[in-house]
């Protein structure tokens, strides 16, 4: 039996003022793709702020395919085009 080791690419994302539930959606969206797994990432804010997410942003990864990056960014862009542009988080703020 041989296994073939893909290595992974991730993605921290992060959409200013997204509601939980649609990061939710995005994340079950994206799981849909064979080899996709997502994880959402904490509020880092000191502050309460009902403009501001409930969620940090949200962490993506996938194997380092062309077919299954395009599926991501794809489905990423619908959601983008819906509800405004995608940050990417950096790891220090993690």
């Amino acid at each position: 039996m041989s296994q073939t080791i893909t290595n992974q690419k991730q993605k921290n994302l992060s959409c200013h003022r997204l509601p939980l539930a649609v990061y939710r959606e995005v994340a079950a969206h994206l799981r849909q793709v064979e080899g996709v797994s997502t994880q959402l990432l904490p509020q880092k804010a000191k502050d309460f702020d009902y403009l501001q997410s409930q969620v940090g942003g949200l962490s993506v990864s996938y194997p380092d395919q062309l077919e299954i990056e395009t599926q991501v960014n794809s489905i990423l862009a619908y959601y983008e085009n819906k509800y405004g542009k995608w940050e990417t988080v950096d790891d220090d703020a993690l």
